[in-house]
């Protein structure tokens, strides 16, 4: 299972990286054709706005995936043990279902009906440009059962007596 995970990591990160190359040189072009030649572009200004949604969108599912998102510390701290494995799961568990049922059912719905709406530069599908609500829920939904499995785990260790007490076991 860290395989998988290893996989999606540097998969998200790859294209990532990539999208925030390529917002850099668009972005840089536009600069260029706006303040030198008097001639801004309108396409890479919606290409850099979908790029950017793209690129917030699946990083916050990565984020989801490392367990990196905000939680609510002065309660999240009074537990250890048990209880912190138990609530962790439960914070997983409502992301996951949110993620089902806003970002793939609702991201699905809106990436259906806006299919023959075409962007106003790029000519490209507007349900193109939604698709990224359903494959970042696909994601963290992966994500989620990885880190499920990861807590299950954790409930058999045999020092979960100690689980929550390290600065580490916050991350």
């Amino acid at each position: 299972m860290q395989g998988l995970r290893k996989i999606l990591d540097k998969t998200i990160m790859t294209f990532c990286v990539f999208l925030f190359m390529m917002m850099t040189v668009v972005g840089t072009y536009q600069i260029v054709t706006r303040y030198f030649f008097n001639s801004p572009s309108t396409i890479s200004e919606e290409l850099i706005t979908y790029s950017f949604t793209w690129l917030s969108i699946l990083s916050a599912a990565c984020v989801f995936g490392q367990r990196g998102h905000l939680c609510m510390a002065f309660v999240y701290n009074k537990f250890t043990g048990a209880k912190r494995v138990f609530l962790d799961m439960f914070s997983e568990i409502l992301v996951m279902v949110t993620a089902v049922f806003l970002l793939i059912y609702g991201g699905a719905i809106m990436t259906a009906q806006n299919m023959s709406q075409l962007t106003a530069s790029l000519g490209v599908s507007m349900g193109l440009m939604y698709a990224v609500l359903p494959i970042s829920g696909v994601i963290i939904l992966i994500y989620g059962l990885l880190n499920l499995a990861d807590m299950v785990k954790k409930l058999k260790d045999p020092n979960l007596d100690q689980y929550g007490l390290n600065a580490e076991d916050n991350e």
